[in-house]
């Protein structure tokens, strides 16, 4: 299975909202989803299935691809590695997934995954992980496929 972890591009900061899921990408995120959406839609498989935050930031992301995409109140910016992982159907889902959302979640996943331990470590606006399960003699590994900031496009 692959699952691809992508964090929402660049976003207004919060201070004239009232509420974090109304935070709207900035011009800069709204060129970063593009871009981004642009060079995953020639690596992904057409049955990809799309999960996405609530979250207005990475609906904007998602909207970008011009793919299908499922909301998933688990993907939200106080969602946990487990929540992500259970919407994913990780690692049994058949087709790939890619999750749209948030930092710490998103880092700690992809931390998990590749280390076995959920540690901190950052995604920057924008970029994705793509992690891969394989079985090898009976044994499920996590491999990373890629990792890309939007800045190398």
């Amino acid at each position: 299975m692959d699952l691809i972890l992508w964090r929402h591009a660049e976003a207004f900061e919060l201070r004239e909202l009232t509420d974090d899921l109304d935070r709207a990408l900035t011009p800069k995120g709204e060129r970063q989803a593009q871009r981004m959406a642009t060079w995953l839609n020639r690596q992904l498989p057409a049955g990809t299935r799309v999960l996405a935050s609530p979250a207005r930031r990475a609906q904007q992301t998602a909207a970008a691809l011009e793919r299908r995409v499922k909301t998933v109140a688990a993907l939200a910016p106080e969602g946990t590695v487990e929540g992500l992982l259970a919407a994913a159907r990780w690692p049994d889902a058949r087709e790939p997934v890619l999750v749209i959302g948030h930092q710490p979640t998103l880092g700690l996943a992809a931390a998990y995954l590749l280390s076995g331990q959920a540690q901190p470590w950052p995604v920057r606006k924008g970029a994705f992980v793509w992690v891969r399960a394989r079985e090898r003699e009976g044994i499920t590994q996590v491999v990373l496929h890629a990792a890309l900031g939007v800045d190398l496009l």
